[in-house]
């Protein structure tokens, strides 16, 4: 355990804490790890009033679930290991909703849960609860730490859990006697920072890229997927690499938009469910359907990104880079490439350099023209619905009439159900970057304010802008507040339709009918911004669209831009092509 000195904790504290104390122990373990913000609220205390004086930054959040997800775009915004923390008991099951998202898509975040004191344990102290059953379904790692002495060997395996092979959530139980106990030890000074990811790097097997190189070159049609695991090893110059000297076509999952330019001649765009009626790449699908070797690199090739699986041919042969063993052939039986993509990547083309890729030069005229042509028919089909002037507002208008607004810099985030669909197929990926952020591991509704705040306050000098259902703001309403309070400015689009249009639309299509659960009152959502001491805008008309864009990217505090938005608009999936002619 590190050695305290005064100058680490404060030479005049304001509280009444043991000094050193657990608490300090906790401190001075996260500042080690490069903490600069904790999402939380006042538990535990004693632990955000030693933070404070070391510098690291309180973001205030209104509810736990909301206070994850800031975590989870924090860290995606990042590559830092995010912090949140929480109370025991219906605190701490709030966190469960965001932790799970982060466990299936693969984010890491230390969540701290302050417990009831050691000596109330399973005696129904006030809120107690078994959280070491409550979080193992949502976490990678949970622990409850009940020694002072080994609190900085518990921290250290959190962040190491966190942000080693498959990044996920860790969780952290402190009692609350354990945080307030004095401590003293004269054990050497700690100084191993975990908290970026990914923690350690590792190629595939030599051979089996080997093997690969020799596939990637021989093949007539390959094609490579990305997901977002090239994200999170930061692997997009290795994809780029790879994309030009082997001359390969990229598409890419909903969480791997951005792996690659979406302007770059041999990007494909977001393929699986998305490639319905007036989608980006839907005049790809034959490029797919005749792909005779597949490259997924970081893709977790489920239901979604897959079209039910269906979209991938059965002839194809496979190969899968993955830093969990256990995605790769999880649906496509594959060549095994375990290992980090950065790495593996470099080492493919590595190994490709090495091979003759003439086939591959040779088709890229060809391939080129494929997808410039695709690209034409998509702007074709959708310009009716793109240049509309109608009432309520297509979609399509106002991703239009959004797309000048994103700079290579900007950030765009967006909530579950229609709106990454509508930013999938109708907004460019102008570089290859974490820029296009979706929570699309359980795809739950409320995800896209909170983590368009982490994500703002992980780079408070670039534009924010989050794009969200109604169904899906009203989970979260009140972290407009947060916002607020806490000095955070992001351009929040709000698509108002009146409906669960996810839900409206599938049991129509499936149903011919509805549950009256899917119908919404109206709202003003920007009269709710406005509540809450934020700038709110109504767009009733698509001729108003630009202004109120240009107004809220000019404010100072947080905007939200209420569009009222088609209730029969579907998006473009495949579930709805028959609709959506």
């Amino acid at each position: 355990m590190n050695k305290l000195v005064e100058s680490d904790v404060g030479a005049t504290s304001r509280h009444k804490l043991p000094n050193p104390c657990g608490a300090h122990l906790v401190a001075r373990a996260l500042k080690r790890h490069g903490v600069e913000v904790m999402f939380g609220q006042s538990l535990p205390s004693a632990l955000y009033l030693v933070t404070a004086e070391l510098g690291i930054r309180q973001l205030a959040y209104r509810t736990e679930n909301a206070g994850g997800s800031m975590a989870d775009g924090y860290a995606r915004a990042t590559n830092k290991v995010a912090v949140v923390t929480a109370q025991n008991g219906p605190a701490a099951a709030l966190l469960v909703s965001p932790l799970a998202e982060a466990l299936k898509a693969s984010i890491p975040i230390v969540a701290i849960v302050q417990d009831v004191r050691r000596t109330q344990t399973d005696k129904n102290a006030f809120q107690e609860l078994d959280h070491l059953d409550l979080f193992r379904g949502c976490a990678k790692w949970v622990k409850r730490v009940t020694e002072a002495s080994r609190i900085e060997d518990y921290v250290d395996m959190a962040f190491t859990a966190a942000a080693s092979g498959r990044p996920g959530p860790s969780v952290l139980l402190l009692p609350q006697d354990l945080l307030l106990e004095a401590v003293k030890s004269d054990a050497p000074e700690r100084t191993a920072a975990l908290g970026t990811y990914p923690l350690d790097r590792a190629a595939a097997d030599p051979a089996k890229i080997e093997e690969a190189a020799r596939l990637l070159a021989e093949a007539k049609n390959p094609l490579v997927v990305a997901g977002g695991g090239v994200h999170s090893s930061h692997a997009h110059a290795e994809v780029a690499a790879l994309q030009e000297y082997a001359s390969l076509p990229v598409a890419t999952s909903a969480m791997g938009k951005g792996a690659v330019s979406e302007s770059h001649p041999l990007s494909v765009g977001v393929i699986g469910y998305f490639m319905g009626q007036r989608a980006r790449a839907r005049h790809l699908k034959p490029l797919v359907d005749q792909a005779d070797v597949i490259l997924f690199v970081g893709a977790r090739t489920n239901q979604n990104g897959t079209d039910s699986w269906t979209v991938f041919p059965k002839s194809a042969r496979y190969i899968h880079i993955d830093v969990d063993g256990m995605e790769i052939g999880r649906n496509y039986e594959a060549l095994r490439l375990v290992g980090d993509a950065k790495l593996t990547l470099a080492a493919l083309t590595d190994a490709l350099k090495k091979r003759s890729v003439s086939v591959r030069t040779a088709a890229r005229g060809a391939l080129e023209k494929t997808i410039a042509d695709a690209r034409r028919l998509f702007r074709d089909e959708a310009e009716a619905m793109s240049a509309s002037d109608a009432s309520p507002i297509r979609p399509e208008r106002l991703m239009r009439e959004l797309e000048p607004f994103v700079t290579p810099d900007t950030l765009i985030v967006s909530d579950a159900s229609y709106s990454p669909i509508w930013v999938a197929n109708y907004l460019t990926a102008q570089r290859a970057g974490q820029r296009f952020l979706a929570g699309r591991g359980l795809a739950g509704l409320g995800w896209g304010l909170p983590a368009a705040i982490g994500a703002k306050v992980a780079n408070p000098g670039k534009p924010v802008i989050c794009v969200s259902g109604d169904g899906a703001f009203a989970h979260v309403w009140s972290e407009l507040e947060t916002a607020k309070r806490m000095g955070v400015k992001i351009t929040l689009i709000v698509l108002n339709n009146q409906i669960l249009g996810y839900q409206w639309h599938a049991e129509d299509v499936l149903y011919g009918d509805h549950t009256d659960a899917c119908q919404l009152g109206p709202v003003d959502h920007a009269a709710v911004a406005r509540a809450c001491g934020c700038e709110g805008i109504r767009v009733e008309k698509a001729s108003e669209i630009r202004a109120a864009l240009e107004r809220a990217m000019k404010n100072d505090v947080t905007t939200v831009v209420d569009v009222m938005i088609d209730p029969q608009a579907y998006p473009p999936i495949t579930l709805f092509d028959a609709k959506n002619k």
